[in-house]
This record gives C-alpha cells, sequence and structure tokens, in this order.
C-alpha cells in the first residue's frame, strides 16, 4: 500500500494541513500506518503534482503561513478506486521481538523480558489513546447507535482492529513474560 492511500484516507476527514495530518496519524491511522512527518510531507508535493489534492494558504500572524490540503474530485476517484482494488498480498508481520522471542533461550532472557515489558506498556498507552479516541467518536451513543447515524464508520472501524491488536499484545506479553518466570524458576533437568 502506498502512503498517499493512507493520506488519502486521513483526508476523507476533511482539509488539514501537513502538521494537522502529521497529528492525525499519530492519532487515528497509525493504528495501522506509520509515516514520518517528512515522508508525508513529500507525498503532500507529489500529490499535489498528481493532482489528488489541493492546497490552499492561510496567512497567520506571527506563525509562518500554512498550508490545509483536500481532496480533489481525482482524489475522491482515486479512493474509490483503490477500495475497489484487492489487497495485493496479506499482512506481512516484520517484528524484531518476535526474532529476539525467538533467540531467547540462546540469548539474554533478562533483556528479552525486559523488551516484552516494553512493549506491554507501549500497547497499554496506545490503548488508553485508542479508547479516550473511541469515546470521542461516540460522543455518547452506543456502538449501535453510531453505526446506524455516523456519516462515516471506517475511522471506527480501524480503530477497533487497532484497539484488538493493543489487546492481543497485552495477553500474549502476560503469557510469555508468566511462562519465561515459570521457566527460570523451574530446576534444570540432565
Amino acid at each position: 500500500m502506498a502512503l498517499r492511500n493512507a493520506v488519502m484516507a486521513a483526508l476523507l476527514e476533511g482539509e488539514a494541513s501537513g502538521y494537522d495530518l502529521a497529528k492525525g496519524f499519530d492519532a487515528s491511522v497509525a493504528n495501522f500506518w506509520m509515516a514520518t512527518p517528512q515522508q508525508l510531507y513529500r507525498e503532500l508535493e507529489r500529490m499535489e503534482g498528481d493532482g489528488l489534492i489541493t492546497a490552499r494558504v492561510v496567512e497567520q500572524e506571527r506563525r509562518p503561513n500554512k498550508r490545509l490540503f483536500s481532496l480533489t474530485a481525482a482524489g475522491l476517484e482515486a479512493v474509490r478506486a483503490y477500495t475497489a482494488e484487492s489487497p495485493s498480498r496479506p499482512t506481512a508481520i516484520r517484528d524484531e521481538l518476535m526474532v529476539k522471542v525467538q533467540c531467547v533461550d540462546a540469548g539474554d532472557t533478562e533483556a528479552v523480558r525486559a523488551a516484552i515489558a516494553e512493549r506491554m506498556e507501549s500497547s497499554a498507552a496506545k490503548l488508553a489513546r485508542y479508547e479516550r479516541l473511541r469515546k470521542r467518536l461516540l460522543d455518547g451513543r452506543t456502538e449501535d447507535e453510531f453505526f446506524a447515524t455516523a456519516e462515516r464508520i471506517g475511522p471506527y472501524l480501524t480503530l477497533l482492529r487497532g484497539m484488538a491488536l493493543e489487546q492481543d499484545n497485552l495477553r500474549w506479553g502476560t503469557l510469555a513474560l508468566t511462562r519465561l518466570e515459570q521457566r527460570a524458576a523451574a530446576p534444570t533437568g540432565g
């Protein structure tokens, strides 16, 4: 998947500056797509050159002027075309922590345990952010009411997937730490 597809998905929420998009990526699409601000700004320039987005300049006092980006008709058509395509391949997981866990029996078990605990802390923090976003999206409604009345449900569905991933990270981390502790406490056989 190209970064431009994730940018177009973010711009479906409405007009945004590059800074707002970078912040928004962290708050919304970060559960399924990561990009640095530099990558984002380069992609915005390419997308503008390709006619997928347009930018308008907003003059500001005491701050540099900012550019607000929005999807063009061609951009909306590109979103439609993109969503009509079959995904090219299943998600490939490349997770350095899993490689370290694979090596735990020959490696530094304490360092691996610490890395698992760090992942769990990160997952708990993301889950708390996602829960705040979930409450903001629901805005006092039940999920059923939200799905029946919201203008767009895609952001909520992807948020639920991100929440499930972080909940699973916490479940797996608890299991892994428990098993590593049990193994460390067990007498070694001969």
